[in-house]
């Protein structure tokens, strides 16, 4: 059997299978390339379960491509408050102005323009192309690198750029004519349905009889991929600065600047520890805090040292590990008057954007306060 006979079994196939077994997802009721390169966005890092809300709620909000290249960035980060990755979200909309501007508000259907988009990557674009306008482009993330590893018995590290350079050849090679939408998004199904990471369905599989990787035995020890570093852990300590008399109820937290980590986002106050040793004594963490405080004009008391919490936030390279140490403000009125610091009570709560580890903790404590 020639390797054209043996693509074209499997892109027939997996076709076959795809029409018959593909889930009904809300991006896939619709053509429309601003849905779906919401959707790809939003489904970086993410898994789809968790995406399908947060997606119906976007384009709730934000139903054109012009709607979000004119809303405020902040009504923008409130929407994608809790999918993380809030750079993705800044530069889907920095996108979407650009768009709005220099393509009239239309998605353009050149490779070059879509890749040049900001936060737009080769998966992406290959997406945005093959499933909204049919184009043979290939769309190759990590479902479809296992999936091709694993059929064509593939021992390349998958890690490496020249390692998926080759495989968004293959994939290509691959797409029946006229057929890019449906067969990108099978590769995609295929592998987020059946050809999973730990333990692949084969048996379920439609091109399972000709997967040369299970023909040999080796379909648990696909795809080579180098291990990632282990995230690295960084200790913190953050302020609870609870407001009395006018201001009863409420704490004080202050809004991330306007670029890097977690950028504009709001947070209660917060700093690195020096040191493990240092982490351990929250007397030492409440001075800290106090003389930090202190650099922004925000004068507050936290020498109990009291601990009275502990979170932590995962990043992709990093871990914060967070001891919440009660404080209060010496002077609230004038505290209050600080740039980039608010009181904020449960009723207003809603009304700002947190990063996850700071909603959680701050949902927790004024459900807390509440009931007392």
């Amino acid at each position: 059997m020639t390797a054209t006979d043996d693509k074209r079994y499997f892109g027939e196939g997996l076709l076959r299978w795809y029409r018959k077994a593909r889930r009904d997802l809300p991006w896939r009721r619709s053509r429309d390339p601003y849905y779906i390169w919401v959707s790809e966005i939003m489904l970086q890092q993410t898994r789809v379960d968790t995406v399908i809300p947060y997606f119906n709620r976007f384009v709730d909000r934000f139903p054109t491509l012009r709607h979000l290249a004119e809303a405020p960035e902040d009504d923008v980060l409130k929407h994608w408050e809790g999918l993380g990755y809030y750079s993705r979200a800044r530069n889907l909309q920095a996108a979407a102005r650009e768009v709005a501007e220099r393509y009239g508000g239309e998605v353009p259907r050149s490779k070059a323009e879509v890749s040049a988009l900001k936060g737009v990557g080769p998966y992406t674009t290959g997406a945005i192309l093959s499933i909204a306008y049919d184009q043979p482009e290939p769309a190759v993330d990590g479902n479809v690198m296992r999936v091709l590893s694993r059929y064509f018995c593939l021992e390349d590290d998958i890690a490496r750029p020249a390692t998926r350079i080759g495989m968004e050849e293959l994939a290509q090679s691959l797409i029946p004519e006229g057929q890019a939408a449906d067969f990108n998004q099978a590769l995609m199904e295929l592998g987020a349905m059946v050809c999973t990471p730990k333990s692949p369905s084969c048996p379920e599989c439609p091109v399972g009889a000709r997967c040369v990787s299970r023909l040999q035995g080796k379909e648990r020890e696909l795809p080579v991929k180098t291990k990632a570093k282990k995230a690295r852990p960084v200790l913190r300590w953050a302020a609870l600065i609870e407001g009395s008399g006018a201001y009863a109820g409420k704490v004080l937290v202050r809004q991330r600047p306007e670029t890097g980590l977690l950028a504009q986002m709001w947070e209660l106050p917060h700093i690195e520890a020096p040191d493990e040793d240092a982490w351990t004594r929250p007397e030492e963490g409440a001075a800290l805090l106090e003389a930090a405080l202190a650099e922004d004009g925000v004068l507050v008391k936290a020498a109990s040292g009291e601990v009275v919490g502990e979170t932590q936030h995962i990043f992709t390279h990093l871990v914060w590990k967070i001891k919440v140490l009660g404080a209060s403000a010496l002077e609230e009125q004038y505290v209050a008057d600080r740039t980039g610091y608010r009181w904020v009570g449960p009723e207003e709560f809603e009304n700002y954007a947190w990063p996850n580890v700071f909603r959680k903790w701050l949902t927790e404590y004024f459900l807390l306060t509440l009931r007392r």
